[in-house]
């Protein structure tokens, strides 16, 4: 029988004559190769995303600028610029709104500007000051230029206009208040008439001899009619029965100084007769 070979993977093929087997080179531990530069690619990834991500993130907004209300705009205004806004109404320098938001950026929005200016220009003070001060003023008091004819003229006119309207009103204000007064007094008048008559009516029910139907017919009422007045007439003359009557006055006597003397007065030093 021919002899068989061992397996070319036995130890034995490559264990040396009498010495002990060894281990195959397959089985010799091989040592691993790092990927090459893997680690800095991942950080340069997440370095370029960081920067991307801050660059879509928005702006931090400025805050925003509060709305004030015109009496709370012209406040603050005269605590920044007193030599114009705190003093009597002066005529503005053209275009100041633009100066108040040089000298004064964050504290105004231009809708709180617009309001308190248009108030303020407005006013009937405002307005004599254009017709009668020589020139406009800056934020500083300072002159800035003059007022020109069409603006002056513009302002007597407003004020002409404004004046008229009032006197209208106040004429239509008094007409209304002399027609409520004599209605009031013919109201009044015919209420006094009203108790005079029923007053009357009273004593003449008192003093008649008819009966009660032969009266209401002279005096062309039903009994209910008249029961009702003299009702209210009963109750009239106790009220007056209990007002206080109002006393005379009393006269000044005569003591030679305060008048003339009486006819039957003896003048100062004269025998009384």
């Amino acid at each position: 029988m021919p002899e068989t070979l061992p397996p070319a993977d036995d130890p034995a093929v490559t264990a040396p004559s009498g010495g002990a087997p060894t281990e195959p080179e397959a089985s010799l531990p091989v040592e691993p190769q790092a990927a090459p530069q893997a680690e800095p690619l991942a950080a340069t990834t997440e370095a370029g995303q960081a920067a991307e991500a801050v660059s879509a993130a928005p702006a931090p907004q400025a805050p925003a600028i509060p709305e004030l209300s015109p009496a709370a705009c012209g406040a603050r205004l005269a605590a920044l610029f007193p030599a114009l806004f705190a003093q009597r109404a002066q005529p503005l320098k053209l275009r100041i709104q633009a100066d108040i938001q040089q000298r004064a950026p964050g504290v105004f929005t231009r809708k709180t500007l617009s309001a308190f200016l248009h108030r303020h220009t407005t006013t009937n003070a405002y307005l004599m000051s254009l017709t009668q001060a020589p020139q406009r003023v800056d934020l500083d008091g300072a002159a800035a230029g003059e007022i020109s004819e069409e603006h002056r003229q513009a302002a007597v006119q407003e004020l002409a206009r404004r004046r008229g309207l009032f006197e209208e009103r106040r004429a239509a204000e008094q007409a209304a208040r002399g027609a409520a007064e004599n209605e009031a007094r013919q109201a009044h008048a015919a209420q006094d008439q009203a108790r005079r008559d029923r007053a009357a009516l009273l004593r003449a029910v008192e003093t008649s001899t008819l009966t009660r139907a032969n009266f209401c017919a002279l005096k062309g009422l039903t009994e209910a009619d008249l029961e009702a007045q003299l009702v209210q007439a009963r109750a009239e003359a106790l009220q007056r029965a209990q007002e206080p009557r109002p006393q005379p006055r009393p006269e000044p006597r005569f003591d030679g100084r305060n008048g003339p003397r009486p006819g039957n007065a003896p003048r100062r030093g004269e025998p009384r007769r």
